[in-house]
C-alpha cells in the first residue's frame, strides 16, 4: 500500500498583519519535519492549498530535507476554511483587526483567550443554524476537501504523496476515514499541532488512517516547537 502524509502548516503569525505567512517558528518545525523524513520518505508528488502558509512549510520541509522534492502542486480544496469569517460572525466586532487585537490583549494569555472564542466561532459555523450567514457552510467544506482528497489520489497513481495542508482538512479526512460524527471531528481539530504528520494508507479503493498528528519529530529535537496555533 502506498502512503498519503498529511502535514499541517507550520506556525502562523498569528496577531500580525499578514496572518497567513509563517512565524520563525513554522519556518523551524518545518525544516525539523524535513530532516526527520530524509532517508525514511521518498514522495513520488507534493501537494498543497494555495495559502501561502502552505507553500512555506512545503519551501521549509525542502530546506530541511536537503534533496529535491517534486514541486508542489496547487490543490485549492486542501485550503483551509475561512477562519476570518467564522470568527467574525461569531464575534462581530472583531472583523475589525484593531478592536480583536485590543479585546484580547485584555487577557493574560491573548492566544489562549483566541483559542477559546476560535473554538466557539467553528461549533456555531458547524451547528447547521446559520448556514446563510457563510458563503461555505460546514457540509460545503467537507464535500470540498473530500473531493481534492480523491482528486489527489486518482492523479498519484499509487505513489506516495506529500499534502502540506491544515488542521480543518486533516480532520474532516481522519472523520470521514473513521466514520466520526462531527463534534469528535471538531475535537479532532482543537488538538492538531503544527507540522505534525498524519499518515492514510491507501491501494485502489482502500484508504486507512494509520498514524493521526504524530510530532514527534518536534518532541525530539526542541520541545518548545510544539504549537497548536
Amino acid at each position: 500500500m502506498a502512503t498519503i502524509y498529511l502535514v499541517r502548516h507550520g506556525q502562523a503569525s498569528f496577531g500580525k498583519e499578514n496572518y497567513d505567512q509563517l512565524s520563525p517558528t513554522g519556518w523551524e518545525q518545518g525544516r525539523v519535519l524535513g530532516r526527520w523524513l530524509a532517508g525514511k520518505v521518498e514522495p513520488a508528488a507534493v501537494f498543497g492549498g494555495d495559502l501561502e502558509r502552505h507553500r512555506e512549510t512545503v519551501e521549509a520541509i525542502a530546506t530541511g530535507y536537503g534533496s529535491k522534492l517534486p514541486d508542489m502542486q496547487v490543490v485549492p480544496g486542501f485550503n483551509e476554511f475561512d477562519h476570518t469569517t467564522v470568527v467574525a460572525r461569531y464575534r462581530p466586532e472583531w472583523s475589525d483587526r484593531a478592536v480583536m487585537a485590543r479585546d484580547l490583549k485584555a487577557f493574560p494569555k491573548p492566544a489562549k483567550a483566541f483559542q477559546e472564542a476560535f473554538v466557539h466561532a467553528v461549533h456555531r459555523w458547524a451547528s447547521g443554524e446559520f448556514d446563510h450567514e457563510y458563503e461555505e457552510s460546514w457540509p460545503d467544506f467537507k464535500a470540498r476537501v473530500l473531493a481534492a482528497f480523491e482528486e489527489m489520489i486518482d492523479y498519484a497513481d499509487g505513489g506516495d504523496v506529500l499534502v502540506a495542508t491544515s488542521g480543518g482538512p486533516i480532520s474532516v479526512i481522519a472523520q470521514h476515514l473513521l466514520g466520526l460524527d462531527d463534534a469528535r471531528a471538531l475535537g479532532l481539530n482543537e488538538v492538531i499541532a503544527n507540522t505534525s504528520v498524519s499518515r492514510v494508507l491507501y491501494s485502489g479503493p482502500r484508504r486507512s488512517l494509520a498514524v493521526f498528528n504524530n510530532y514527534s519529530h518536534l518532541e525530539a529535537d526542541d520541545p518548545a516547537l510544539v504549537t497548536f496555533r
